[in-house]
């Protein structure tokens, strides 16, 4: 498994390496730029995730039907002239144009859908483990070079470097990247239209969470520079903006820690309902901590306490909506999670630096802890992923046409075909019936 998601698990780690090590900086940088204002400061840090969520969807389709390296190419190529753009600006609103552009190759349901692609689903939670750890790697070294390269040559070459970076990611794409299976279903044009992924009412909670999880994210991304490095007049504590690495390497090894129980327990044991509440409450004590803190230490607790609930979803969050979507439907999903999620970041930064403008950090924290409420509210209705189950049927002992006659029962959500593997897949409903009968009703007599 390891050598088939690594790969991928690079190329979304360098992209994501791009955008994350203009983060510790970007909001101070885009303040003092001619005629900004936070919220136009706001705009720049969660500007890219206007163009993502829009384009999420239509990559997704995209990848489902031409395939996922081709669309993934087209994406790198378009987050490599979004780079460019950003390096060579002159003036926030350039800034801005370039961070919509780099915003625009939304690569990230595609990945996610290879993986599942090529990955069971019993393993899929490792896999995205893998992945979330590629992508805290990657943001753990952009904390580290970040003030260092942008204090001594400059922002620019920070987007000249996620440029070099994502040429190299297509570099990989193609030499170490395999394909992914040959899948054959039995679903018919109208049912693979793109409104079916809002059926599932399990899918629909899992859009609506990731909303939830990536605006509060960007809320925090943008207070905690900001806060640290303002004057005490300000109401900041007065850390040097080459001294931000000491906030956030910590709070990332934190959090790295949190997500192997978080992927265990969450997958393993199938609590992942009760590791998101969990993850929620950590969260909601970390703004509590951040928003009203009078001392830098106890707003650091804050930040090692958000790191810690923010990375305990990771492992679980794509890997939960690729579990509830059929087979034809994983790309498109995953893209419509991938749109909310990056809607949600940009109107997390929005609504941040209106509130930093015209208000205060306590008005945000207060904000973050009453949508962590409803939060966890809407997450105690989800149903849990572990309720479903999955067969793998080896297609020279089992009947292909009995197995797709399975798809007229009840407990039975999907059959589909793995040609290169020579395997059925059935997934059902634990709670209707077991597997051991379901093998009986499709042995080959």
């Amino acid at each position: 498994m390891f050598r088939q998601i690594f790969p991928l698990s690079s190329i979304i780690g360098l992209r994501f390496f791009g955008l994350f090590i203009v983060l510790p900086v970007l909001s101070i940088y885009a303040i003092e730029m001619p005629d900004a204002t936070p919220f136009l400061a706001g705009l720049v840090v969660g500007g890219y995730a206007l163009t993502q969520a829009f384009f999420q969807v239509p990559f997704g389709l995209v990848s489902d039907k031409i395939g996922r390296k081709k669309t993934l190419l087209v994406g790198l190529l378009i987050f490599i002239v979004g780079s460019v753009v950003c390096a060579m600006s002159e003036s926030i609103y350039t800034l801005m144009m370039g961070r919509f552009l780099q915003g625009a190759g939304a690569i990230g349901s595609v990945v996610s859908a290879m993986i599942a692609d090529l990955v069971k689903e019993e393993q899929r939670a490792k896999a995205m483990a893998i992945m979330g750890g590629t992508i805290a790697v990657s943001f753990a070294l952009a904390m580290l070079i970040a003030p260092i390269v942008a204090g001594a040559y400059g922002i620019d070459k920070l987007f000249w470097l996620t440029a070099l970076l994502s040429i190299l990611a297509i570099g990989i794409l193609f030499t170490k990247v395999p394909n992914p299976p040959k899948i054959l279903h039995s679903y018919s044009q109208e049912e693979s239209q793109m409104r079916h992924v809002f059926k599932d009412k399990a899918l629909v909670k899992m859009y609506i969470t990731f909303l939830f999880h990536s605006s509060i994210m960007t809320m925090a991304f943008f207070i905690i520079p900001l806060v640290m490095t303002q004057t005490p007049s300000e109401g900041g504590f007065g850390w040097s903006k080459s001294e931000l690495w000491k906030v956030y390497v910590p709070a990332l090894i934190f959090g790295l820690l949190a997500m192997g129980p978080a992927a265990v327990f969450g997958e393993k044991y199938g609590k992942g309902k009760e590791i998101f509440i969990i993850s929620i409450v950590i969260i909601l004590l970390g703004f509590v901590a951040m928003g009203f803190s009078h001392t830098a230490w106890i707003f650091i607790v804050g930040v090692v306490l958000f790191f810690i609930g923010f990375n305990m979803f990771e492992p679980l969050l794509q890997s939960f909506v690729s579990k509830f979507a059929k087979v034809h439907q994983k790309g498109a999903a995953l893209g419509v999670a991938n749109t909310f999620a990056y809607t949600g970041i940009f109107l997390g930064g929005m609504v941040a630096g209106y509130i930093m403008q015209h208000h205060s950090r306590e008005t945000l924290a207060m904000l973050v802890i009453v949508l962590s409420l409803f939060w966890i509210g809407w997450v105690a209705t989800m149903q849990n992923p572990s309720s479903r189950g999955n067969i793998y049927l080896d297609l020279n002992i089992f009947d292909r046409e009995k197995i797709a006659s399975l798809n007229a029962l009840e407990a039975v959500t999907e059959t589909y075909i793995n040609e290169s593997e020579n395997i059925a897949v059935v997934k059902y409903e634990k709670s209707l019936i077991d597997e051991d009968t379901l093998r009986g009703k499709v042995l080959k007599r």
